[in-house]
C-alpha cells in the first residue's frame, strides 16, 4: 500500500499516518482547503437543523394540546430561521470565487469554480468480510489490507488537490466502484451500507444503500476540481489559457456525462435542469477564455480585424446570456447563488458593449481609401449586422462619411449604455463588490466608450440619432465539450455490467500487408470489416471482437493510431494479439433502495428505464415518484495592435507592451489609449 504513498513533511511518530496518496493533502491550509473545511461544517450543522425540524413536525401532527402546538411553532420558527441563515452562509461559500483565482491574477475577470461534494466516512470492513465469508465462502480476514487500502482511497478523495494528481485520484477510485459493486452489492440483497453525500448548493443530505449516488458525486467532484483547475490557470500567458480552456471543456464534458449516464440521482445538484446550467456556464468560461487567447498578442488596429474581435465578443455574451436565462428559471433560481446570475448579466453586458465598441472603433478611425479593398470591407460588413437601418445598405455606410460616422456613433452610444447597464448591476450584489478587480475592469471600459463618444463629437452639432444594429455573434474556435480519458474508453466498455470472455489469442499474418480487417473506436479498438476468408478470422477472430493486447503491450487504453501503429511491421512470423467478446445476458433489474434526504426515509427507484435488446430503445418499466422535484414538472490611427482591458496598476507585468493598449483603470485619459 505505500507505494502509491508520498511523505507528508509532517513528523509525527504515528507510523503510516506520517503519509498521504499522491493528489491528495488533507494537511493542506490553503484558503480552498478552509473553505472545503467550512462547507463540511455548514452541512453537519444543516442536517442537525433539519432533523430538528422532521421532529417538530412530526410533534406538532401527533398533539392535541394547544399549548403544546404553540412551543412547537415557535420552535419551527427559530429552526427555520437558523436555516434560512445557514443557506445563505453556504450561499457565501459558493459566492467566494477570489479563493480559486491565480494568485497573481490581476488583470482579467474573475471566473467561477464549483466546489466539491462533501461526503461521510464509510466502514467497509466489516461488511465486507462478512459478505466475503458468507458469499465466497473464504476468510474475509485474508483481505484486510486491500479493504484498508480501498478505505485510505476513499478517505483521500475527501481532500483531493488542485491539479491533475487530484483528478487522477478520484478517476482512481471510481474506476473501483463498478468492481466494488458487482463484487459485494448483490441485486437480490441490501447490504445495510449506506452512502451520504451533501448537496452541494443546499447543503441537504442525501443518503443511498447502492453505488449509484457514490458514483455520480465522484464525477461530480471530478468536474468541480478541473473547473477549480481552470479558475487558477495563469490567463496572461498563452500556456495558462490553453490549460484553463481545457479544464472548462473537460469539466463541461464530465458534467454531460454524468447528466446522462445518471438521470435519477435524488441530489439537487446533478439534476438534468442543474446539471445542463453547469455545462453551459463551464463552456461559457471556457469560451471567455478562448477570446482571450484570440486578444492575447494583440488586435490589430485594423477594419476587419476589429470586426472579427467584434463578432467573437458578441459570441462570448450571447453564451453567457443563455447561461443567466437558464439560472432564472425555477427552480434552478431558488438555489444558484445570486452572485453567479449576477455575474453572469455583468458579463453578458460587458461584451456586448465590447463588440459594439470595435465596431465603432472600426467605422470611426477607418475611413475607406484608395487603397482599401472595397469589396471585402463591405462583405466584411455586411457579415456583421443582420439587418441594416431601413434605406441603408453596406456599401452606402462605407463609402458616405456621414453614414460612416452616423452608424459608428450610434454603436459607441450602445456601448456606452451596456457598460453603465453593468456597472449598475455590479453595484446590486455585495458579493460582486467584493472583487475590486472587476470593478476596476468595467470603470475602464466605460471610460473608454466615453473617451471614444467624445473624441467624435463636434460642437452644436444636430445628429439625427439611430438605433445601432445588433451584432451577427461569430467565433472560429466555438468551445466544445471533452471528456478527459478517465471517464471513457475501458471504464465505459469493461465495467461490471459487462459479460465478456475469457482472453483469446489470435495469431496475425500479413497478407500484402493486409491483415484482413479494419480498427475502429477510441480506447479500447473494436474489430471491424472482418473478411472472413482471412489468416485471422481462421484462427477465431470475430466481428466486433475488443483488441486488448499486442504482443506483450496492453492496448486497452490505446487509440486506433496507437494499434495500428503497433500492428504496422507485421514480419513474416506475424504477432499475437488478445482479444475479447461480449458474451449475451439478460441483466436483472435492480431492487429498490431506501434513499434518506433530511432524515425522512422514502422509496425511490433509481432505474426508471430498461435497455431493450431487440429494439435497441429505453422503454418505461415502471413510474415512481421522487422524493424531490427538479421543476421538470482612435486617436491614433497607427496604432499596430490593441489589447484587452486591464486592472492592473503597476503596469510591470509582461503583457503590458509600450505599444498603445486598452486602458487601466488607472489611465483613463492616457492619449496612446484605444480601448
Amino acid at each position: 500500500m505505500t507505494d502509491t504513498l508520498l511523505p507528508n513533511g509532517i513528523k509525527e511518530d504515528r507510523g503510516d499516518n506520517n503519509y498521504f496518496r499522491k493528489g491528495c493533502n488533507p494537511f493542506a491550509q490553503t484558503g480552498r482547503s478552509k473553505l472545503q473545511n467550512q462547507r463540511a461544517t455548514l452541512n453537519q450543522q444543516i442536517i442537525k437543523q433539519m432533523r430538528m425540524r422532521a421532529g417538530a413536525e412530526n410533534l406538532l401532527k401527533a398533539t392535541s394540546n394547544n399549548k403544546v402546538k404553540e412551543m412547537v411553532l415557535l420552535e419551527l420558527s427559530y429552526v427555520n430561521s437558523n436555516l434560512q441563515l445557514l443557506m445563505g452562509q453556504l450561499e457565501a461559500l459558493n459566492s467566494s470565487v477570489e479563493v480559486y483565482q491565480d494568485t497573481q491574477e490581476t488583470a482579467n475577470i474573475p471566473l467561477i469554480a464549483l466546489g466539491l461534494k462533501e461526503t461521510k466516512d464509510i466502514d467497509f470492513s466489516t461488511l465486507f468480510k462478512d459478505f466475503i465469508l458468507e458469499h465466497y465462502s473464504e476468510d474475509g480476514n485474508s483481505f484486510e489490507d486491500e479493504i484498508a487500502d480501498l478505505m485510505d482511497l476513499r478517505q483521500a478523495c475527501r481532500t483531493p488537490s488542485r491539479d491533475e494528481a487530484g483528478v487522477e485520484l478520484l478517476a482512481k477510485y471510481s474506476s473501483h466502484l463498478p468492481l466494488m459493486e458487482s463484487r459485494f452489492f448483490s441485486p437480490t440483497r441490501q447490504t445495510g451500507m449506506f452512502f451520504t453525500w451533501y448537496d452541494s448548493f443546499t447543503g441537504v443530505p442525501v443518503c443511498q444503500q447502492n453505488m449509484s449516488l457514490e458514483k455520480a458525486s465522484i464525477l461530480f467532484n471530478m468536474a468541480a476540481l478541473y473547473s477549480q483547475i481552470g479558475t487558477r490557470s495563469n490567463r496572461q500567458t498563452n500556456a495558462g489559457l490553453e490549460e484553463a480552456i481545457s479544464s472548462f471543456q473537460k469539466s463541461a464534458g464530465i458534467l454531460n456525462h454524468l447528466k446522462e449516464t445518471f438521470t435519477h440521482t435524488p441530489s439537487y445538484d446533478m439534476s438534468p435542469a442543474m446539471l445542463s446550467m453547469l455545462i453551459r456556464m463551464m463552456l461559457a468560461q471556457a469560451q471567455e477564455c478562448l477570446f482571450e487567447k484570440t486578444a492575447l498578442p494583440g488586435i490589430r488596429n485594423q477594419f476587419h480585424s476589429l470586426m472579427k474581435m467584434a463578432q467573437e465578443a458578441a459570441k462570448v455574451s450571447e453564451i453567457y446570456d443563455q447561461v443567466h436565462q437558464s439560472m432564472i428559471q425555477t427552480p434552478i433560481k431558488d438555489n444558484v447563488p445570486f452572485f453567479w446570475s449576477t455575474m453572469s448579466q455583468v458579463k453578458t453586458n460587458h461584451y456586448r458593449s465590447m463588440a459594439h465598441y470595435f465596431v465603432a472603433s472600426a467605422l470611426l478611425d477607418h475611413q475607406l481609401g484608395l487603397s482599401d479593398d472595397e469589396d471585402q470591407q463591405e462583405k466584411t460588413l455586411s457579415q456583421v449586422y443582420d439587418r441594416l437601418p431601413e434605406g441603408r445598405s453596406p456599401l452606402d455606410i462605407l463609402k458616405k462619411k456621414d453614414e460612416r460616422e452616423r452608424i459608428g456613433k450610434a454603436h459607441i452610444r450602445r456601448a456606452i449604455l451596456g457598460h453603465e447597464e453593468a456597472l449598475r448591476i455590479y453595484s446590486l450584489c455585495h458579493h460582486l463588490n467584493k472583487l475590486e478587480v472587476l470593478q476596476d475592469i468595467l470603470s475602464a471600459s466605460h471610460q473608454r466608450s466615453l473617451n471614444k463618444c467624445s473624441e467624435n463629437e463636434v460642437e452644436e452639432e444636430f445628429t439625427d440619432y439611430i438605433e445601432a444594429p445588433d451584432i451577427i455573434s461569430k467565433t472560429e474556435h466555438k468551445a466544445e465539450m471533452e471528456v478527459p480519458a478517465t471517464t471513457k474508453g475501458p471504464l465505459s466498455v469493461f465495467s461490471a455490467r459487462q459479460r465478456w470472455t475469457a482472453p483469446r489469442t489470435i495469431k496475425l499474418l500479413s497478407q500484402d500487408r493486409d491483415l484482413g480487417f479494419t480498427l475502429k473506436g477510441e480506447s479500447p479498438v473494436q474489430v471491424v470489416s472482418l473478411d472472413p476468408l482471412c489468416p485471422a478470422a481462421a484462427d477465431g477472430l470475430k466481428e466486433g471482437d475488443y483488441i486488448v493486447a499486442v504482443g506483450d503491450t496492453d492496448c486497452k487504453w490505446m487509440s486506433v493510431s496507437d494499434v495500428m501503429r503497433l500492428l504496422k511491421d507485421v514480419n513474416e512470423e506475424g504477432i499475437d494479439i488478445q482479444v475479447v467478446s461480449i458474451m449475451d445476458s439478460n441483466p436483472q433489474m435492480p431492487t429498490k433502495s431506501a434513499t434518506f434526504c433530511g432524515n425522512l426515509p422514502k422509496t425511490y427507484s433509481m432505474i426508471c428505464l430498461a435497455y431493450d435488446d431487440d429494439e435497441k430503445k429505453s422503454r418505461k418499466v415502471t413510474k415512481k415518484s421522487s422524493f424531490l422535484n427538479f421543476g421538470l414538472k482612435n486617436r491614433l490611427k497607427s496604432a499596430s495592435t490593441l489589447s484587452l482591458p486591464t486592472a492592473d496598476h503597476s503596469g510591470a507585468h509582461p503583457w503590458n507592451k509600450p505599444c498603445p493598449s486598452f486602458p487601466s483603470s488607472s489611465s483613463y485619459n492616457n492619449d496612446s489609449a484605444l480601448y
